[in-house]
């Protein structure tokens, strides 16, 4: 994919979960099969942190499974620090950050990383804005300046924001205007959070865009966009004392805005009453549902059972919905259910698409009947055992790469606010009981208020030829 479109990602990365017997780690095989019942024990990642004088947090994570490093930054800046009025502000960001600055051209990056046989890429989500790259561990220092450079010398220029708000513009009309759910999907977050700005979906929209001036521009990167609210995550084959000294080179000389970063303050209220709201699309052969409940924070004690439940009902061929919905019942064709923990007031979401000839309401019954029934029914102890072997395999494989150690790293430090989390959250999910699972269930969605919303098939216009 061509490289203006592979900005195009407006999705966070999935957090690393996982494990306590034999250790397993980056790079360590699994020798022997465990004890049934018997918890993996997963060697800790090793890294080290400090904070420069300006501010910056830096984390770093040395392995040495490959020749490689991954550099990765982190801006404390998701869609829900956008101006009133200027949705897409940070999604926007994350593209203009791949134009020129002071001392480098734009798309640099791509032959800083793509030209040696690494890879950059970049996601926008509701509380942070990555830009990550993976290169040869010899081009770790060029990568450590580049990313010093455009954090403090990028050119917010006319010709630049121009150029990415027409990107991004056309990304809202093929991801939402284009896409036959995309209207669906789009409006999920507006139509469940009362008050608090994740209500504004990430991907901004035109208008908002449109109506924004350079000025707007300058001032939200000027704000967000300084070292004291980044992190700075390297993992993979380096000179720890080497990196020290790179970053002090070229990240400590960057000076810190005497004005304080502005955090979100609003926080979303319990909500009172069950909500309804509808949606139409120009082209929905299928309709759907979505069912949504207000979930707690990533920090919660309750995220790994919610993970645990989620993944119960939703993960593979053989969960619980796509067996009951899809292939038992037929009345859906296809059926999902998201636990979307954030740094503030996440989401539960449990959504449907009808199957042809199926009336929305019976989909909709049919999809809140298998969730309560979850939480009902104790989940037997081999389909519990399973799940967690498939999340648990899943984020150890990831671990094995620089890339990966750095999001499980940098997602832990950023969006929990404690890099040491790495280390415990995979116990942590390793002991969620069946008990857990119906507990979080009965708290956060039989036992609370819902927002539903459906997604049909709009009517003709009038005049419209039939």
């Amino acid at each position: 994919m061509v490289a203006s479109l592979r900005r195009c990602a407006v999705a966070l990365a999935a957090a690393a979960l996982a494990t306590t017997a034999p250790a397993f780690g980056a790079g360590a095989p699994l020798k022997a099969p465990l004890p049934k019942g018997a918890a993996l024990k997963v060697a800790p990642i090793a890294f080290t942190e400090r904070t420069l004088p300006n501010g910056l947090q830096v984390i770093a994570v040395p392995s040495s499974t490959s020749p490689t490093v991954s550099v990765q930054v982190w801006y404390h800046v998701g869609s829900k620090d956008d101006p009133e009025g200027r949705s897409g502000f940070a999604h926007l960001f994350e593209h203009l950050m791949f134009k020129s600055t002071r001392h480098l051209k734009s798309e640099q990056f791509d032959r800083l990383t793509e030209d040696v046989g690494g890879s950059n890429n970049a996601y926008t989500s509701d509380d942070v804005t990555v830009y990550h790259e993976v290169v040869p561990s010899n081009h770790l220092e060029t990568l450590l300046w580049a990313e010093a450079e455009r954090m403090s010398n990028l050119d917010v220029v006319q010709t630049n924001f121009v150029s990415e708000r027409g990107v991004v513009e056309e990304e809202y009309r093929q991801r939402v205007l284009a896409s036959p759910y995309g209207r669906f999907g789009n409006a999920i977050a507006p139509a469940s959070y009362q008050v608090h700005p994740y209500k504004r979906p990430t991907i901004g929209s035109i208008d908002d865009l449109e109506a924004a001036t350079l000025d707007d521009v300058k001032a939200f990167h000027g704000t967000f966009y300084r070292p004291d609210n980044a992190t700075l995550v390297v993992a993979g084959d380096f000179d720890p004392q080497q990196l020290d000294a790179w970053v002090d080179k070229y990240f400590a000389r960057l000076s810190r805005p005497v004005a304080p970063v502005p955090k979100v303050q609003v926080d979303e209220p319990s909500w009172r009453a069950d909500r309804h709201a509808e949606v139409t699309g120009p082209t929905v052969a299928l309709p759907a549902i979505a069912y949504t409940w207000l979930a707690p924070p990533v920090t919660s004690p309750d995220a790994p059972a919610l993970r645990i439940a989620a993944a119960l009902l939703s993960s593979g061929e053989a969960s619980r919905l796509n067996q009951a919905l899809v292939y038992r019942q037929q009345i859906a064709s296809q059926a999902s259910f998201d636990a979307d923990l954030r740094a503030g007031p996440g989401l539960l979401s449990a959504s449907a698409v009808a199957a042809g000839g199926k009336p929305l309401v019976k989909v909709g019954a049919a999809l809140l009947a298998e969730v309560n029934r979850l939480a009902r029914r104790r989940v037997p102890a081999a389909e519990l055992a399973k799940i967690k072997t498939q999340i648990l395999t899943g984020a150890l494989l990831a671990r094995q790469t620089p890339d990966g150690l750095a999001s499980a790293v940098g997602d832990a430090a950023v969006l929990e606010g404690r890099a040491a989390n790495v280390n415990t959250e995979l116990d942590a999910l390793q002991a969620v009981t069946a008990a857990d699972v119906q507990r979080v269930l009965r708290r956060y969605v039989t036992g609370a208020h819902k927002v539903t919303l459906t997604y049909t098939q709009a009517p003709p216009a009038p005049g419209a030829s039939k």
